[in-house]
């Protein structure tokens, strides 16, 4: 296994973007994670810098990028809620809209839960049913 690793440390600099150490950090804040495998590192890398190529691919693709000659957040929130492999991004990439609109947005969700408290229980599980 230490030969593996030596042998990636060399290479992995050309076939990976993504800063190893940055994604090192990431992996060690989960709670379940004692220690990393440079071996598992280096393959948790690569395969979020193909996600990320495909998600990009396919936004471009299936957005306005080809009119425009390129890639934008619109193309992006748009493939993350109307294409079923990216939904888990939605909270991610919402939808933009105009913070007067969010905010009477927040205005009806207020008056709506002062005439409904009774009814939390309900709501929470239609949410659980959604998911």
């Amino acid at each position: 296994a230490e030969m593996a690793a030596a042998r990636l440390s060399g290479t992995e600099n050309r076939l990976v973007s993504l800063p190893l150490s940055r994604i090192r950090v990431i992996m060690k804040s989960s709670p379940e994670v004692s220690s990393i495998n440079q071996d598992a590192l280096f393959l948790t890398a690569k395969a979020t810098e193909l996600f990320v190529q495909y998600l990009a691919t396919y936004s471009y693709k299936h957005g306005r990028g080809k009119e425009k000659n390129a890639l934008t957040y619109t193309d992006l929130s748009h493939t993350a809620e109307e294409c079923e492999t990216f939904q888990f991004l939605a909270d991610i990439l919402p939808k933009k809209i105009l913070a007067s609109k969010y905010l009477k947005m927040l205005e009806k969700e207020k008056r709506d839960g002062e005439v409904r408290e009774d009814d939390d229980e309900a709501e929470e599980e239609e949410d659980e049913d959604e998911a």
